[in-house]
């Protein structure tokens, strides 16, 4: 009998804001068709997914146990309908109990979360990728320290899951300095270039090579100008740490407002 072949760790680039359902979409277009390739790209449909945002910080880990998870709609001066989107997926917490076992057992303390509901960094990437809202869906918070060997070691807890058909998913951006999105100063466009770059042969190297690298990841050219804040660059950590040995690839790059942009698959 064959063995069920595991479910990959993904890296997905989550867009700006509610960027792919108002005007001016057509800049976010192959951002949101890569989105929508995901599903059919799994070797099979998950039994749930388990999603780390750059936009749910804790003092210590948490994890959504809500059945019936909301949305938070955590963006501002945006247009009266994107207030209004919905994606009504499941959450499992049968699936929030496991994972929190699975970090208590490497020695992480977590804490379930009754209350929390989707933040953007889920429901807006996750309405293109998994559109029928059918898969039961646990988010899981960063640490509010921002370390990074501590969030390769929450992936590393969490890598057992891909065997039991569980799809762990890391959304955040490559770029994100919010101050200089817009900006057309070449220094700012060959951050954005050598930062990119640096991250694509970190996550196509040996896993020892990327986690090493991963850890110093500040000294890499460009990078406090690309994440003058590091919250939307580590839940790459956790992804990297989930994939284990498994080697990671760039499956998705573009361009956008002369800044660019990856998405990364592991396994």
């Amino acid at each position: 009998m064959a063995v069920p072949e595991r479910q990959p760790v993904l890296f997905l680039p989550h867009g700006g804001g509610p960027c792919f359902f108002m005007e001016g979409s057509e800049k976010w277009a192959h951002m949101a068709d890569y989105l929508r390739a995901i599903e059919n790209s799994l070797p099979r449909k998950p039994d749930a997914i388990v999603v780390v945002s750059g936009h749910w910080e804790t003092e210590k880990p948490s994890v959504a146990s809500n059945a019936h998870p909301p949305l938070l709609y955590d963006y501002n001066g945006f247009p009266p309908h994107t207030y209004q989107l919905r994606y009504p997926a499941p959450g499992s917490p049968a699936h929030a109990a496991q994972i929190c076992k699975l970090l208590a057992e490497a020695g992480i303390e977590a804490a379930e979360d009754e209350a929390r509901g989707f933040d953007h960094g889920v429901f807006i990437p996750f309405m293109l990728a998994f559109p029928k809202a059918d898969i039961p869906i646990v988010e899981l918070s960063l640490q509010r320290e921002l370390d990074p060997e501590f969030h390769l070691k929450i992936g590393r807890a969490l890598a057992p899951l891909r065997d039991e058909n569980v799809l762990i998913v890391a959304t955040g951006m490559t770029y994100h300095n919010l101050r200089h999105f817009r900006d057309e100063n070449p220094a700012v466009l060959q951050a954005s270039q050598a930062f990119d770059a640096w991250l694509v042969r970190t996550v196509e190297s040996s896993s020892h090579v990327r986690d090493q690298a991963l850890r110093q990841w500040e000294g890499a050219p460009g990078a406090r100008l690309c994440h003058p804040r590091e919250e939307h660059l580590l839940p790459l950590m956790v992804a990297a740490g989930a994939a284990g040995k498994d080697q990671g690839a760039r499956d998705f790059r573009d361009v956008i407002m002369d800044k660019s942009l990856s998405g990364f698959r592991f396994g």
